[in-house]
């Protein structure tokens, strides 16, 4: 990701100007939305419910505990630097940067040597984080919207009712499709239906239908996507190696491609408005105000500290920011927003380079201190 963040930059007008990109907002958007459905899907298929189950208690504290402090420190923090910004967009600017993004810990997730409950705590946080806060980012948007007299289209008529439809119908969609799917490739893979290099076509509509169906019926299409590519990895009895071979094929290349046009189109945007402000907001995001409240959720579990560590500390922000951001921008266009963007685009580029960088020494550290108790 940094080597192409920074190689989309260079294609930009803001860098060497090699390349002129004009991408119009509503194209990006739903090319992030594409991608990060795709890795949602691919991701949760990949998740064991057996391994899970031995580990729930880490990534349903971070979410039900961790993911609620986070937002509401960053809330405070955003508004004690930028006192002019109203509380509810600094609310917004919160839950934007709360969901975190796992592509950027792969060498923690791929790595046998870190411990299981980290692991699968990174991976299942990551996977749920960006369905859970879709709700509240919708919701802030609207009422900064009312609150700065902006006029929306499609306003729903009941904040609570919007909010209860997003969390339980996606994931009922989710769920009855995935079990769907898999109990139709089974019968196909073993009447000898659908060739190997075929099924990867049935992880590409699973997303894109779970996403759909669950958008259409007013529920959250990533919490759909999620949990759809859960039922169809655990329901599923023959071989899942296509799904692992699609997400390390299709799935990288379009995440790779988003982190060219970040760089390209809304790097040099972030830059255009940073401040004292803006850099300090995104190191705190990434560091007190991420690792604090996962800290809180995880006392009394008897967990290493070192393990805490490093579950407060990958929180890495990445393609969720990047599409909410786009979405808020495009849907509601908030009076003061560009300098909430720079926030985002800051935190962004620097949990691509730190969070990169660390990824594998601490997940070699992780796996000297398993070794050595």
């Amino acid at each position: 990701p940094m080597l192409f963040v920074g190689f989309g930059y260079l294609l930009g007008e803001a860098g060497a100007g090699l390349l002129d990109i004009r991408v119009d907002s509503k194209l990006l958007h739903t090319f992030a939305e594409f991608t990060l459905v795709l890795v949602l899907f691919s991701d949760a298929a990949s998740v064991r419910l057996s391994s899970l189950r031995r580990h729930a208690a880490t990534p349903a504290r971070m979410l039900l505990v961790g993911m609620p402090l986070t937002i509401a420190l960053g809330t405070a923090v955003v508004h004690w630097l930028l006192p002019e910004v109203p509380l509810v967009l600094a609310l917004l600017v919160a839950a934007i940067l709360t969901p975190t993004d796992a592509a950027l810990a792969q060498p923690i997730l791929a790595s046998p040597k870190v411990p299981e409950h980290v692991r699968e705590g990174i991976n299942v946080e990551s996977g749920l984080n960006d369905g859970l806060a879709a709700p509240v980012i919708m919701m802030s948007a609207i009422l900064a919207a009312q609150a700065t007299g902006t006029y929306i289209n499609d306003a729903p008529e009941s904040l609570f009712q919007f909010v209860a439809l997003q969390l339980i119908v996606g994931p009922l969609i989710g769920g009855g499709i995935g079990y769907i799917l898999a109990r139709l490739l089974d019968r196909c893979i073993i009447n000898g239906y659908v060739s190997p290099p075929s099924r990867g076509i049935a992880v590409l509509a699973g997303a894109l239908l779970c996403f759909t169906a669950a958008e259409q019926l007013g529920g959250n299409g990533f919490l759909a996507a999620f949990v759809g590519g859960l039922t169809l990895g655990n329901t599923l009895t023959s071989e899942r190696d296509f799904i692992v071979e699609f997400v390390e094929g299709e799935g990288q290349i379009l995440t790779i491609l988003t982190f060219i046009i970040f760089g390209a189109i809304l790097l040099p945007i972030g830059l255009s408005h940073i401040s004292w402000q803006t850099i300090l907001l995104a190191l705190s995001f990434l560091t007190a105000v991420r690792m604090l409240p996962i800290w809180l959720s995880l006392i009394g579990t008897g967990m290493p500290t070192a393990h805490k560590l490093a579950l407060g500390w990958f929180g890495p922000r990445g393609l969720a920011s990047i599409l909410f951001v786009l979405v808020i921008d495009e849907q509601f266009n908030l009076p003061g927003f560009e300098q909430l963007i720079s926030v985002v685009v800051l935190t962004v580029l620097m949990s691509i380079v730190l969070h990169g960088a660390s990824a594998q020494p601490i997940a070699n550290w992780l796996g000297r201190r398993s070794n050595s108790r």
